[in-house]
This record gives structure tokens, C-alpha cells and sequence, in this order.
């Protein structure tokens, strides 16, 4: 059940869910050798520094659902599955459940993140990359996924993994007013300001010309590829 490519004439699909082999529950619903508590029940891996694991509350929507678990150990995002098969066209996209809620932690927050091996192969991304789930959301957490291959469409099946989940500990700030900011080494210098692009350097045709101001670009840019290192 991995996510594939859609067979065209003359070809062989193509699973793009290569990350783990077979990444797809066997019938007793486990996902993997880190599974050693029992089916379903993934073992979290120590954290940094030996501390213990954080504990998180945890409801599956879809008693069928695998539990996020980690592929390797060090893996510092655990895999999401979707609990709906979705075929998606060139530039389209979807919001795909995952059949679990969970609930962090105070100071803590989950960040939903692109898999590199879908991004790589097939063009898969996150629209909003990376996605927060808030200490105090308590409903199914979705992953907006976009197809950005220009030819080809893929294909989801039902708990194929889509995206890893990041816990972090997060800062609560209170926003301090002033006239003024102290100076720093890099001032106000924004979007492109480091170089390191031909086309924010200025030295690549049109798109050198928009990255000086140029026709090409009124706002000092041709195109976000220009931007490609820009903060």
C-alpha cells in the first residue's frame, strides 16, 4: 500500500514511500522493528544527553492507524500516515487526515514537516511547511500536501506515511515596545542580502537585472529562485 505514481503507457509505477521498505502496516498493525512494546505501540528512542522520553497523549481517530513512530534511531521526526487513499494531479492539493489528536505538553508545540524522500522523488510538498500543532489543539491533526511535479500525478493509499511530526520545546515571549532596536552586524539587510545566488549577485542575464532593480523585476527580484538563499 505505498504511495506510487499512477502507471503511464510504457512505464512502471514508481513507490515513491521508499524511505523504510514496505512502509505500509502488516495485518497485526505494527510498523516496524521499533515496535518491540506490542502492535501499534511504537518505542520512542532516548532523547539527547540520555533524558528520558516526553511523553505525549495520544487518541487514534482510526482504530486502524498506526501511531507515529521513528524510522531510525536519532530520527528527530516521527512518520504520519493517512488514513485516506488520494490521487493528486500536477499542481493540485489536498488536506489528508492522519486519524490521530494528541495532546502536548505546556511549552511545547508539534511541527509538521515534508518527508525528503516524497519531496525528492515526486515533487510532494507541504503547503504550509512546516505545520504547528499548538499545546492546545485537541483535534485530528491534517497534512496539506501539494503535488508539484509538472507532469506527473501521484498516488496516496491508506496509510502510507506523508509527512514526520517534530516536538519541540517552544518560548513563551512578552513583546517589549521600544523607539529602538540595538544594532547588530546585520542591520536591515533582508531577503537576499548574503548573496551566494548568480542571480542575487547580479551576474546571471535577466534575472541579474531584476536582482539590481531591473525590468525584469520591480521589487529586486525575478522570481522566489532568485530568493534561493536569501535568509
Amino acid at each position: 500500500m505505498s504511495a506510487e505514481r499512477p502507471a503511464s503507457a510504457g512505464s512502471t509505477a514508481a513507490p515513491v514511500d521508499a524511505v523504510r521498505p514496505g512502509g505500509h502496516a502488516d495485518p497485526a498493525g505494527t510498523v516496524g522493528p521499533l515496535d518491540a512494546a506490542g502492535p501499534g505501540s511504537p518505542v520512542a528512542p532516548a532523547s539527547p544527553g540520555g533524558r528520558p522520553p516526553l511523553d505525549v497523549l495520544i487518541r487514534r481517530l482510526d482504530p486502524e492507524v498506526p501511531l507515529p513512530s521513528y524510522a531510525q534511531p536519532g530520527d528527530a521526526g516521527a512518520d504520519l500516515r493517512t488514513t485516506e487513499a488520494c490521487q493528486l494531479e500536477p499542481g493540485e492539493r489536498a488536506v489528508l487526515p492522519t486519524g490521530v489528536s494528541v495532546a502536548l505538553p505546556e511549552g511545547y508545540a508539534a511541527f509538521v514537516h515534508p518527508r525528503s524522500g516524497l519531496a525528492a522523488r515526486c515533487g510532494v510538498a507541504l503547503v504550509n511547511a512546516p505545520g504547528t500543532v499548538d499545546a492546545g489543539y485537541r483535534g485530528e491533526i491534517k497534512v496539506i500536501v501539494v503535488n508539484l511535479d509538472p507532469r506527473e500525478a501521484v498516488r496516496f493509499e491508506r496509510f502510507d506515511r506523508i509527512a514526520q511530526l517534530v516536538v519541540q520545546q517552544v518560548e513563551r515571549v512578552r513583546f517589549q515596545e521600544v523607539a529602538e532596536l540595538p544594532g547588530s552586524a546585520r542591520a536591515e539587510g533582508g531577503f537576499g542580502s548574503t548573496g551566494g545566488h548568480a542571480a542575487v549577485d547580479g551576474t546571471s542575464g535577466t534575472s541579474g537585472q531584476a536582482a539590481m532593480g531591473g525590468r525584469a523585476g520591480g521589487n529586486r527580484y525575478a522570481s522566489v529562485v532568485s530568493d534561493r538563499e536569501g535568509q
